[in-house]
C-alpha cells in the first residue's frame, strides 16, 4: 500500500526528499466541501472497561481513580465482554430462571425486574464445550462432558435447512501424520450425514493470514445413513499424510441429549463425546496416531457450542468478573455519555440479551450502540452461523426498543482482510459473506455499525521503523471493509485498540504516545465514525519480550496507588484536550500532508487538520523523527478562490514528547521520568514558522484568515 492519501491533489504533496535544514510545508486544503469527515469527540472519541477481579472492581470504581481515569479526556467508554472471549456464558445478573429449574440448569435468562442494584457479574463455564480449545484461553469448567453444536443454529430457529449452516470439528495434529481410519464417540444429537475430510496445504486454521490449500473427502469419508454410537470408520487403504482432519455434517438425528425431551434445544444439533484419528492394523483393529514427547498436544476446533450450563459450573472466585451494569452507569465512568454495551450471543440466548438489554433502558441508562457476541473469527466461526444468531438477536432486541442500534462482528485485530475456506461460489471474505447473507435475507437495516478491533504490531517485532506503518494500516483495513460490501452510510468504529494484542515495551515508551497520535489521526482521516482506546482504568507493569511495560494509561500497584502516567495518557490529553474540544459539537476534518521525508521515503512529520465547531483551526503535528527536531511553514490553501493564508495571531502552541516523557525500564520498578505535562504557548503576531521538538506531538490552533 502507498503511504499517500488516495486523493491525487495530495498525493502530488508527499515527494521523497531527504530531509533539508529548512523548513518544510505542511499543507492543508479547506476548500470549502472539501471535508473529509465529521465526528462529535463526545460520541466519536472514547476509552474502554474490560474484565477485572473483584477486588480490582472495589479499587477502580472509586472517586479518587474515576477521576484520574476521566483525567486523560476521553469521552464516551465502552464495555467489552472478555467472558464470551473466553468461551463462556455470562450472567449480566443472577436474578433469572433456568430452563429447567428443578436442576438449575439449561439455558438461564435474567430478569429485567428492577431489584437490587448488579455490582459484579459472573461467568459459568460450558460443559457442552467438551474437548473444544477453540478462543482464548477458555475458561475452565469442573464439569466438562462432551461437545454439542449450538442449537440456535438449526433449521427450528434459523428457518433455513440444517446443511445450510454445517457444523464441523476440525482435529489440529499439530504436526502431519499419516491416516486412514478414524474413532468417533458420537453422544446424541448425532450426525446422520456427515463427511470427513483432510487438509492438502497449510494453515487450514489461520484466518488472519488466509488458509492455503482445500478440503478434501477421504476415499470412504462419507458414510451413508450414518447411525450413533462409538463408530470407527475406514477413511482410505493408503494412509493419507495430513495435520488437519474435518468433520462436517449436515443432517441431525434430532434425537434428545442426557437433559431429556422436554426442550427442544436438547435435541437437534450435534453432540460428540470422543475423537481419535489413526490407522487399522493387520486385522482391522483401530491405532490411535501418536504424539512425541516434543510435539504440541492435539486441539479441536469446532464451529459453535451449546451455551447449556448449570449453576455449578459458575466461576465465583472473584478473579475474573465483570462490573455490574449498576455499578457501571452509576459510578460516573461513563461520563454521562451514552455507552457501548455488548450482549452475549455465541454463548447466550435471545431472551436472555433482550431482557438486558430491558433492564438497562427500565433503569434509564443511556445506549449508544449494542454490539453482538465478541470475536467469531477468533472462534473460527463461520460469518453464515454468525449472521444467522444476529438475526434472531436482532429480532429479540428490536422488540424491545426498536431504535437500539445493533451492530458488530468486533474482530479480533486484523490488518487484512479475514479469510476463510471458500463457500459454494468460491467466496472466501468473513466481512463479505457476513454482508451478502443480510442482504440475501432482506436484513442489511439491522446493521448499524460495524466494529472491529485494532492491534497492529506483533508484540516482540515492533521497532521504530513500525510507527511509519501505521497510518497505512488503519487506513488500509477501514477500506477492506468497504471493498467487502459495508455500505457507506454504515459506521465504522473501532471497540478496542492498542500498539500491539499483547502487552510489549513500546506501549510505555514514547513509541506508544506516537502511535496513538498517528493511531486517531489517520482513523478519522480514513473515514472513521469512532474510536475507543483501551483500558481506562490503572494497571501495574509487567515484564515482556522488548521491556517491561502497562497496558494501562497509568502506573500503579496493587492498591491502585497511581505512581505514573504513560505515554498514552499525556497523547490522550493532546488528542482529547488540545486538538479536539469535547462539549462542542461537530467538528470538520479536512486534507493535510506535509514533505517532510527521510532519504528512505519516509514521512517524518504526519498532519491532522480539524475545523472546531467554534472556527478555529486544530493542527496536530507529529514528529516521528527520533533524532531531530523539524521546523515548518503551515499553508492554508482554498482551490476555488486559489488563496493561500497561514495562522494569524494569536496561536495556541502545545507541545509533548521526549523532552517530557522518558520510560525507564527497570523491572518491577519501571516507570516513567520525566513525567511531565505537555507545554503550551501563547504566540502573538503571526509567526511563520514553527519548530516540532523530535520525538514528539504538537498541536497548533488559531484562525485562518480565508
Amino acid at each position: 500500500m502507498n503511504l499517500a492519501p488516495k486523493s491525487a491533489q495530495l498525493a502530488c504533496l508527499l515527494t521523497t526528499l531527504a530531509t533539508p535544514a529548512v523548513a518544510q510545508t505542511v499543507r492543508i486544503d479547506i476548500t470549502p466541501g472539501h471535508a473529509i469527515n465529521r465526528f462529535d469527540p463526545d460520541s466519536a472519541l472514547g476509552s474502554s472497561i474490560d474484565v477485572l477481579s473483584r477486588t480490582d472492581i472495589n479499587r477502580v470504581y472509586t472517586p479518587h481513580i474515576i477521576q484520574e481515569a476521566l483525567s486523560a479526556g476521553w469521552g464516551p467508554i465502552t464495555y467489552r465482554n472478555n467472558t464470551e472471549l473466553r468461551m463462556a456464558a455470562w450472567h449480566w445478573t443472577e436474578n433469572g430462571t433456568w430452563s429447567d429449574a428443578a436442576h438449575r440448569s439449561g439455558y438461564f435468562t435474567g430478569s429485567a425486574d428492577l431489584k437490587d442494584p448488579i455490582r459484579y457479574i459472573l461467568a459459568y463455564a460450558l460443559p457442552h464445550r467438551g474437548f473444544a480449545t477453540s478462543g482464548d484461553r477458555p475458561l475452565a469448567g469442573p464439569f466438562l462432558t462432551y461437545w454439542k453444536s449450538n442449537p440456535y443454529l438449526t433449521s427450528k430457529f434459523t428457518g433455513e435447512p440444517d446443511a445450510l449452516h454445517p457444523q464441523w470439528v476440525v482435529v489440529d495434529l499439530q504436526a502431519e501424520k499419516p491416516l486412514s481410519a478414524i474413532r468417533i464417540d458420537w453422544a446424541s444429537p448425532y450426525a446422520t450425514t456427515y463427511q470427513v475430510e483432510y487438509w492438502v496445504g497449510t494453515n487450514a486454521l489461520d484466518f488472519d493470514g488466509g488458509p492455503k490449500g482445500e478440503w478434501k473427502v477421504f476415499p470412504s469419508g462419507a458414510p451413508n445413513h450414518a447411525q450413533g454410537g462409538t463408530v470407527t470408520l475406514k477413511l482410505a487403504d493408503a494412509p493419507v499424510s495430513t495435520r488437519y482432519l474435518r468433520i462436517l455434517m449436515t443432517a441431525s438425528s434430532n434425537t434428545c441429549d442426557e437433559h431429556g425431551s422436554a426442550d427442544v434445544r436438547n435435541c437437534v444439533g450435534y453432540a460428540i463425546q470422543r475423537i481419535a484419528a489413526g490407522t487399522l492394523d493387520a486385522n482391522g483393529g483401530f491405532v490411535e496416531v501418536t504424539q512425541r514427547p516434543d510435539e504440541r498436544l492435539t486441539r479441536y476446533e469446532v464451529s459453535s457450542i451449546d451455551p447449556w450450563h448449570a449453576a455449578g459450573d459458575v466461576n465465583n472466585s472473584g478473579t475474573y468478573q465483570h462490573t455490574g451494569f449498576d455499578l457501571f452507569f452509576t459510578s460516573g465512568l461513563t461520563n454521562n455519555l451514552p455507552a457501548i454495551i455488548p450482549v452475549a450471543m455465541l454463548y447466550g440466548t435471545p431472551d436472555d440479551a433482550a431482557a438486558q438489554i430491558a433492564y438497562i433502558e427500565r433503569r434509564g441508562y443511556p445506549i449508544a450502540y449494542i454490539e453482538m457476541g465478541e470475536e467469531p473469527d477468533g472462534k473460527h466461526a463461520m460469518p453464515e452461523d454468525y449472521a444467522a444468531l444476529y438475526l434472531q438477536w436482532a429480532t429479540a432486541l428490536h422488540k424491545i426498543d426498536p431504535k437500539l442500534r445493533l451492530g458488530g462482528p468486533v474482530f479480533e485485530g486484523v490488518n487484512e482482510d479475514i479469510r476463510l475456506w471458500p463457500d459454494a461460489q468460491g467466496r472466501t471474505s468473513w466481512m463479505g459473506r457476513f454482508v451478502d447473507y443480510l442482504k440475501a435475507h432482506g436484513r442489511l437495516s439491522d446493521l448499524a455499525f460495524v466494529s472491529f478491533e485494532h492491534y497492529p504490531f506483533d508484540p516482540c517485532d515492533i521497532t521504530w521503523q513500525s510507527l511509519y506503518s501505521e497510518p497505512r494500516l488503519m487506513k488500509h483495513i477501514l477500506q477492506v471493509w468497504r471493498e467487502d460490501g459495508v455500505p457507506q452510510n454504515v459506521p465504522l468504529i473501532v471497540t478496542e485498540s492498542h500498539v500491539s494484542w499483547s502487552l510489549t515495551g513500546p506501549m510505555t515508551t514514547i513509541f506508544g504516545g506516537l502511535w496513538l497520535a498517528d493511531n486517531i489521526g489517520s482513523f478519522f482521516e480514513g473515514g472513521g465514525a469512532a474510536f475507543y482506546h483501551s483500558p481506562i482504568q490503572p494497571q501495574g507493569v509487567r515484564s515482556t519480550c522488548l521491556g517491561w511495560a502497562s497496558w494501562s494509561n497509568f502506573v500503579s500497584n496493587e492498591n491502585y496507588d497511581i505512581n505514573g502516567y504513560t505515554s498514552t495518557y499525556w497523547a490522550a490529553r493532546m488528542i482529547n484536550l488540545e486538538w479536539v474540544q469535547h462539549r462542542a459539537g461537530l467538528h470538520q476534518m479536512f486534507p493535510s500532508s506535509t514533505d517532510i521525508t527521510d532519504s528512505a521515503g519516509n514521512v517524518l512529520v504526519t498532519s491532522y487538520a480539524v475545523r472546531r465547531p467554534d472556527g478555529t483551526w486544530s493542527l496536530m503535528l507529529v514528529n516521528r523523527d527520533s533524532g531531530q527536531a523539524h521546523t515548518v511553514r503551515v499553508v492554508f490553501s482554498d482551490a476555488k478562490t486559489k488563496r493561500t493564508a497561514s495562522f494569524s495571531g494569536p496561536i495556541t502552541s502545545v507541545s509533548w514528547g521526549s523532552e517530557q516523557y522518558v520510560w525507564i525500564n527497570d523491572g518491577p520498578n519501571s516507570h516513567p521520568d520525566p513525567d511531565h505535562p505537555p507545554v503550551a504557548t501563547l504566540l502573538q503576531g503571526s509567526p511563520s514558522t514553527f519548530t516540532l521538538p523530535k520525538a514528539s506531538i504538537t498541536v497548533l490552533r488559531g484562525r485562518v484568515p480565508l
